[in-house]
């Protein structure tokens, strides 16, 4: 069943590289690139990162990638065969329609269903805590070779961990976005915190590849847009930038990191 789904996408994606913006963007998308690191389709196979993906891509709402955990979870596939948590994921995605988790469901019997820890899909999204924040951002932040700690500390600093901030310029949610760059990165909802931690931590990957690494022109770009940084070829001389990279700095303490691979 696993690779009549593979056959139909083959054609429209083996030879096509992924980008920053297809790890932003529809939850369609994100579920075509995790099957093609989870298939080794033009890139080099990456079990943690398909599986990294379907989990954002499942949380967003796609159906397809429910199934594609649990036929995880079922085959092994870079993680310890777990036949209760496939069926956790199967009747999540039978319960949204899937006819191919209603045939797996229908083979594996009277198993009982067990939650998965490693992606903690929630109920309601734009009421998690905390902690669950904080666990989605190390999810989203790792899939796209970001350190979770920076991002936590862009949070804490952009919106103190809430996730109806709203500031006077219209930046909106955990990592503030304006409606200009949640469109850049293919936010449709900047008031849901998993897809707003999305699209704030692509913007971020997108920034360090642009000034390879360099911790504190990221965040002033983050801050006062690319351009400024380019402009002054450095931090921009504004007061609220100036503090706002300090504030960070002061938390995160790391003036390089790992430059993303385009």
């Amino acid at each position: 069943m696993k690779v009549e789904r593979y056959f139909l996408l083959l054609f429209s994606l083996f030879f096509v590289m992924p980008s920053a913006a297809e790890t932003s963007g529809s939850a369609a998308e994100i579920n075509r690139l995790a099957s093609r690191y989870e298939s080794a389709q033009g890139v080099e196979r990456n079990y943690p990162k398909a599986f990294q993906l379907y989990c954002i891509s499942a949380a967003l709402g796609n159906v397809e990638a429910n199934y594609n955990l649990g036929w995880m979870h079922f085959n092994g596939r870079g993680l310890k065969s777990n036949h209760p948590v496939a069926v956790g994921w199967f009747k999540r995605a039978a319960g949204l329609g899937d006819t191919y988790a209603t045939n797996m469901l229908d083979r594996l019997g009277n198993i009982p269903a067990e939650k998965d820890s490693a992606c903690p899909i929630p109920q309601q999204s734009r009421k998690l805590n905390k902690k669950q924040i904080e666990t989605w951002v190390r999810i989203i932040a790792t899939s796209q070779e970001i350190d979770p700690a920076l991002v936590l500390a862009v949070i804490q600093t952009e919106s103190a961990f809430k996730i109806k901030a709203h500031s006077a310029k219209n930046a909106q949610g955990l990592m503030q976005l304006i409606p200009k760059t949640a469109q850049r990165f293919g936010v449709n909802n900047s008031w849901d915190p998993i897809e707003n931690i999305l699209g704030g931590v692509t913007y971020i990957r997108w920034l360090m590849q642009h000034f390879e690494g360099n911790v504190k022109f990221v965040l002033a770009a983050y801050n006062a847009g690319e351009g400024a940084v380019k402009r002054y070829k450095g931090i921009p001389p504004y007061h609220e930038t100036q503090q706002y990279v300090n504030k960070i700095m002061a938390r995160y303490k790391r003036e390089k990191h790992p430059i993303p691979p385009v």
